[in-house]
This record gives C-alpha cells, sequence and structure tokens, in this order.
C-alpha cells in the first residue's frame, strides 16, 4: 500500500495546533500533490470540468440501483447523490459535497497510478496470456480508461460487502482470447468494461445481489448457463457503441435476480 508521506505530515501538523488552527487546517484545500491526482477546489453541485469527471470515475460505484453516473465532467444531482453515499460508507460528513475531508478519503483509497487500492491493471487483463491491451475493438487507451472505471466500481463493491476480497478471474480479453474461452462475439470483455468475480469470503447471491447498487449495469450469475462458478459484471451502459444503446441486464436466477 502506498504511503502517503504528506498527508501524514498535515494530520500530524494539526494535532500539534490550538482547536482554532486545526479548523483553518481542515477547511484549506489540499495541500499536497497526490501521486495519481489532486483537486484544486471544492466540488458540487452546478460546478463542472475536468476535475468533475475524475470525481465521478473515483464514485461511478455508488450509483443508486438501476442508476450509473456518467463521466460528463458535470456535477449534478447523480453526481451528489453518489457522493452522499460515499461519504456515508466511509464515515464521512454527509454534504453531497465533495470537499478536503472527501478528497482526502479519495487519496487513501487511490494508488500512484490512479488504479484503487485492492485493485491493479494486470488483474483486469487477463488477455489468456496478458498480452496487453491490444487486440480488441478499442484503442489500447480506451480499454484501460475503461477497465479503471470497472475497478473503481469494483472497489466499491468491496467495500459493501464487508472489505472482504474479491477475485477477478476474467477481465479484458483481445479477439483472440475472446475466441479462446467461447466468450460472446460481442462481449464486454472485449472492451474492457468486464470482471468475473468470486469471493472465498461472500457468496456468489451475495455479490450479484450487492453489484445491483454499486453502478453495474450488466450483472449475470447463477442460474445463467456458464456463470454458475462467478458473478460477470460490466458497465455496458457505458460502452454504446456502433450506434447501439447497451441496457441494463441483470440475471441470476438462482439469486432471485
Amino acid at each position: 500500500m502506498r504511503v502517503h508521506t504528506l498527508k501524514r505530515a498535515v494530520v500530524a501538523l494539526a494535532l500539534a495546533l490550538p482547536a482554532a488552527a486545526i479548523a483553518s487546517v481542515v477547511a484549506a484545500p489540499a495541500a499536497h500533490a497526490d501521486g495519481c491526482y489532486t483537486w484544486k477546489r471544492t466540488l458540487y453541485q452546478g460546478r463542472s470540468g475536468s476535475d468533475v469527471r475524475e470525481l465521478q470515475l473515483r464514485v461511478a460505484g455508488w450509483a443508486g440501483r438501476r442508476d450509473i453516473v456518467e463521466l460528463d465532467g458535470d456535477f449534478g444531482p447523480k453526481t451528489a447523490a453518489a457522493i452522499r453515499r460515499f461519504q456515508s460508507a466511509y464515515g464521512l460528513r454527509v454534504d453531497g459535497i465533495a470537499g478536503p475531508e472527501t478528497f482526502r478519503k479519495l487519496y487513501q483509497l487511490q494508488d500512484n497510478d490512479c488504479t484503487p487500492q485492492h485493485f491493479s491493471y494486470p488483474e483486469l487483463d487477463n488477455g489468456c496470456g496478458r498480452g496487453g491491451w491490444t487486440g480488441g475493438p478499442l484503442s489500447a487507451a480506451q480499454t484501460r480508461q475503461n477497465a479503471l472505471l470497472n475497478m473503481w466500481k469494483l472497489e466499491a463493491l468491496r467495500k459493501s460487502l464487508g472489505s472482504q476480497p474479491l477475485i477477478v478471474t476474467s477481465g479484458y480479453r483481445d479477439r483472440s482470447c475472446n475466441s479462446q474461452v467461447g466468450g460472446a462475439s460481442n462481449s464486454q470483455h472485449l472492451y474492457g468494461n468486464a470482471a468475473d468475480i468470486v469471493s472465498n469470503d461472500r457468496s456468489l447471491c451475495q455479490i450479484a445481489s450487492k453489484a445491483r447498487d454499486h453502478g453495474f449495469s450488466g450483472i449475470v450469475g447463477p442460474g445463467v448457463s456458464g456463470h454458475n462458478s462467478h458473478v460477470h459484471v460490466d458497465s455496458r451502459r457505458e460502452n454504446n457503441r456502433d450506434g447501439i444503446t447497451n441496457r441494463t441486464y441483470w440475471a441470476a436466477p438462482n439469486c432471485g435476480i
């Protein structure tokens, strides 16, 4: 886990100050440069920009049931609601505003390559040999970006499952790999949008049930042929390709979904 030296220095400084000064430190913008991304201003409804999009990426896993947080850079009601759920999950002040306290928690959760604490690019690059992010229908950069979005959703799902580890058994597949494993010709795995997951501590039905509340528009699990040993989750609604609008699809009959 990355050590956030500067964050610890700020905390140490706050502990050494009188109460009035502590309030000033807490209210100030982030005073350090995070290894991945640093927000420069407080964000709330009505604001827009690339910093809002970076925030949306990280709270996309806290969308409401059957909803998604669009990565459009516009801070609207759905972004605010996702932030409130994020804040509640991590014991922060719940106000739907992304300020220093919320940013500090995000800094703690993200690694220097912008992946969340408990997931990594190698985990999401299955590739039947881990051949990199090429060989699919999208550019390597877009495929990696899709995988990053899924990782942040998986981080939120993991938190809601009691912080129990989730194991990714299959992530991105290039065309050759997808054909080798018998994947559908239009599989979300080809786009970096999907992950097949299991847990040693939670049942497949617990995973599938919780996934409904974490921005996954695709969930396929027990009761569907080929999915009795894992839960497939994906972000198909964000992957509107070839003029086709992907809609929410959940199917895990053995779990009542």
